[in-house]
């Protein structure tokens, strides 16, 4: 039962490049490995798409095939039917000395995507290894269904990987999942015109399409004016809270002028627990005043040091979840440390 922790961390680090992305899904992510060597370490990308597994099957066919007709075709192949009918038909026998590393218990269920671990009973790679137990009880059983079918399965149990799909999670028990953004420069300064990058102002855009609710403090919205949509990746805006113990906003702001969502003033966060994925964005002040009501905190840190810090006051402790290179900033998912 011999396993190497590094792939599965791999695989955790991919799929934590998508985290939110995916919702309602998981963010899940995969790596093939034969004789010792990563060949292919993918994630789910959106839902709806190929799950993590599907697509590391995929980018690994390209890598131990030798049939380049086969190859031109699974290029033009992009749905989870159409990949998983391919490689049933034309890769039996190309992963049976491969390891199948995966951060969530392959899947059992036929939904919008067929069923990942019915793939691997029939492809029988050489073992396959499980990061997280899948707690859904509609999708759970992959890992019987391989035992049955001979494949060696383990079962990791491993930290980074609960840590990944705790979203998921919340999101299935109907508890919510809750994240705090924050964008600021090397030296904690989060105010005063434009801090992170293109490719973070997309990201969070692309994170704005996917949630239920933005909140924000009262004082972002009367000193920056903001609108507060997906415009950057024509997503669609979500309802927006403005938590402020007075309501005297103009109206005519960007924020009030957006189609199909609602917008509503309140001095709690209350009401936050009415919706199934929040994002928090604000100051110092939110940060510190939420801190028992945030899941999970999304960092944009910018390699610039400039004006004076508007977080010395706080005295906070994270957990690292996750970091990663975006463009010149610094990506970060963290948690608070338990004291």
């Amino acid at each position: 039962m011999e396993i190497n922790a590094e792939f599965l961390e791999l695989a955790c680090a991919k799929a934590w490049e998508y985290q939110g992305l995916t919702y309602p899904n998981p963010a899940v992510g995969a790596a093939v490995v034969k004789n010792g060597s990563l060949v292919s370490c993918e994630a789910h990308k959106k839902a709806g798409l190929p799950h993590a597994e599907v697509e590391a099957l995929k980018s690994a066919f390209f890598v131990l095939s030798d049939n380049v007709e086969q190859k031109e075709t699974l290029t033009k192949l992009y749905s989870s039917h159409e990949i998983h009918n391919f490689l049933t038909q034309n890769a039996i026998e190309l992963f049976c000395e491969c390891d199948i590393y995966v951060t969530l218990e392959p899947c059992s269920h036929e939904g919008r995507t067929p069923s990942c671990a019915k793939l691997l009973s029939i492809l029988k790679p050489h073992k396959v290894v499980v990061g997280a137990k899948e707690q859904n009880s509609e999708a759970s059983g992959g890992c019987d269904i391989l035992q049955q079918c001979g494949v060696e399965t383990i079962f990791v149990d491993s930290e980074a990987c609960n840590e990944l799909i705790e979203p998921f999670f919340r999101w299935k028990n109907g508890s919510g999942f809750v994240f705090f953004k924050l964008a600021m420069t090397m030296n904690g300064r989060i105010s005063g015109g434009k801090i992170s990058c293109d490719d973070s102002f997309r990201l969070v855009h692309t994170l704005r399409d996917k949630i239920d609710l933005l909140a924000i403090g009262g004082n972002t919205v009367r000193i920056d004016r903001p609108t507060l949509d997906a415009r950057l990746v024509d997503g669609r805006a979500p309802d927006v809270l403005i938590c402020s113990k007075s309501d005297n906003f103009e109206r005519n702001i960007p924020l009030f002028a957006v189609e199909n969502r609602r917008v509503s003033v309140c001095a709690s966060l209350d009401s936050i627990k009415d919706y199934n994925f929040v994002m928090i964005e604000g100051g110092a002040g939110m940060l510190a005043a939420i801190s028992n009501s945030v899941d999970y905190y999304l960092f944009f840190v910018s390699p610039e040091m400039s004006g004076n810090s508007d977080l010395n006051t706080l005295d906070l402790s994270f957990k690292i979840l996750h970091s990663r290179r975006l463009d010149k900033d610094l990506l970060i998912w963290a948690k608070r440390s338990k004291l």
